[in-house]
């Protein structure tokens, strides 16, 4: 995702991209510099894990006065509710000095600029559990394991029922709660 912004004759193009680890924030950092070698700047701030994770975070002003830039793109990118992104913006000077607060604006501004744009999708962690229950409460797990988010990945008929499931993990406790419940306590889940 990319938009653009011109400040008082300055160009500040906004990139945005999905970063999973830090080895591919950095990666789509360089990108960027390649893309733009002369650019006068290249800022940068990045959010690998959860939204508002601080755990591997960092952000870079790439020679603008400290704290003008790589700073402000980070807070926004920690209070924007969205993780695993880099931002990178890339100035063309203008010729006309913005100072720090309207650095600290123009910089920041680009990021909600192009985060407004942004289609995000949402991530659920899943677990993998195992179930095991005599065969009349099969079609009873599988209605709340549905309605749950969830997955049958591996099925096993014996002289019981093995049902190995993807639950969504936030929700794990009280979905094996209801897989308990709609089996009359019938189900034997292990994690």
């Amino acid at each position: 995702m990319r938009v653009e912004d011109r400040i008082e004759h300055s160009r500040f193009i906004t990139t945005i991209a999905r970063a999973a680890t830090v080895d591919d924030a950095k990666a789509a950092i360089g990108a960027v510099r390649a893309e733009f070698p002369d650019a006068t700047h290249h800022c940068f701030a990045y959010v690998v894990g959860p939204p508002g994770s601080t755990n591997a975070s960092a952000a870079g002003d790439a020679g603008e006065p400290a704290g003008t830039a790589g700073r402000p793109m980070l807070v926004v990118l920690l209070n924007s509710g969205v993780g695993d992104v880099v931002a990178v913006v890339t100035r063309y000077f203008g010729g006309v000095k913005l100072g720090k607060g309207g650095l600290a604006r123009a910089y920041s501004g680009g990021v909600q600029h192009a985060l407004r744009l942004l289609a995000t999708t949402e991530r659920v962690d899943h677990v993998e559990v195992t179930v095991v229950l005599p065969y009349p409460g099969v079609d009873a797990v599988r209605r709340v394991v549905a309605r749950e988010g969830g997955r049958v990945l591996h099925e096993r008929f014996e002289v019981e029922v093995t049902l190995v499931l993807s639950l969504p993990g936030d929700r794990r406790d009280e979905i094996e709660r209801a897989i308990v419940d709609a089996t009359s306590g019938g189900a034997r889940i292990a994690r």
